[in-house]
């Protein structure tokens, strides 16, 4: 069995991968704890994947997380999952063990659900109902997540209705229902929690138009971070609503990694968040 590493070294891989904040998270966090060890970007293709997981042990890697288009492949990769991998499909975190096996977790639904119990502690502890809307790999982790609490109703909305009902029936539970997308406005006031988890609203993309005047007692996420106040969380602040950004999801999923790997709490304070803030701004297209 291999000594553990005195300078541990972990990565995110993904294709693109240079607008990640991860790398800015775990070296901040590393100094903070007055930690030896890099965290770094890697682009591997989806075709030198596999490969490169390969390697990266080798190199003196300790772990990788994951983001896309590889979420698939790493849960395939690994030699032991956990149950939020099985479930979903997908892992975020790859840990190279001493004895050469891999171990894969999905801590997407961890930094969700404390990004919503920090952020909206009345919606959280109340554990009713919420509006999710997409059907990709990001609304997996979040419908895993409020299933996981327990909510007592959770409503999805896809434009691809179709697709909405594939996503479903990967989860064999009576408190997730289909609505169609034009419906998604429809009796707003019933829920204490409404996600975006589409691509609509992200730099670059198409906006989110969702009426939120009768959403009367909802918090608002919205997973994206470019930008961070997206024209959904505007509307949302407009109405008077409580607001979740997708950096204070970040900040929470990537957390786990961090202890795991480097052996040091990774404290989510209002200092990281100014140093990602300020990143973000700084890499911002003039």
């Amino acid at each position: 069995m291999a000594e553990p590493s005195s300078f541990p070294i972990a990565a995110v891989i993904g294709d693109p991968i240079a607008h990640s904040l991860s790398p800015r998270m775990h070296r901040y966090w590393l100094k903070a704890a007055r930690l030896a060890g890099e965290y770094g970007p890697l682009h591997i293709k989806p075709a030198d994947f596999a490969d490169a997981i390969a390697m990266l042990p080798r190199l003196g890697f300790v772990g990788a997380n994951v983001t896309l288009p590889h979420k698939e492949a790493a849960a395939a990769i690994a030699d032991e999952t956990e149950d939020a991998v099985d479930a979903m499909g997908a892992a975020n975190m790859l840990t190279f063990l001493p004895d050469g096996r891999i171990e894969a977790r999905n801590t997407d639904w961890i930094g969700f659900i404390e990004a919503v119990k920090a952020e909206a502690p009345l919606q959280a502890a109340a554990r009713g109902r919420a509006l999710v809307l997409g059907a990709g790999g990001a609304a997996a982790g979040i419908v895993y997540a409020l299933q996981r609490e327990r909510w007592a109703s959770i409503v999805l909305a896809n434009r691809t209705h179709e697709k909405a009902q594939a996503f479903a029936s990967r989860f064999q539970n009576d408190r997730l229902d289909i609505i169609p997308w034009a419906e998604k406005e429809k009796d707003l006031g019933d829920f204490d929690l409404i996600v975006n988890t589409t691509k609509l609203g992200m730099l670059g993309a198409p906006s989110l138009n969702l009426d939120l005047v009768s959403a009367r007692k909802a918090a608002v996420m919205d997973i994206v971070y470019t930008p961070l106040r997206t024209p959904l969380l505007r509307e949302a602040e407009r109405c008077g609503l409580i607001t979740i950004d997708g950096l204070s999801m970040l900040m929470r999923q990537d957390a786990p990694a961090f202890q795991s790997w480097f052996g040091a709490a990774a404290t989510v304070d209002d200092g990281l968040r100014a140093h990602l803030i300020k990143a973000l701004e700084r890499d911002r297209p003039a």
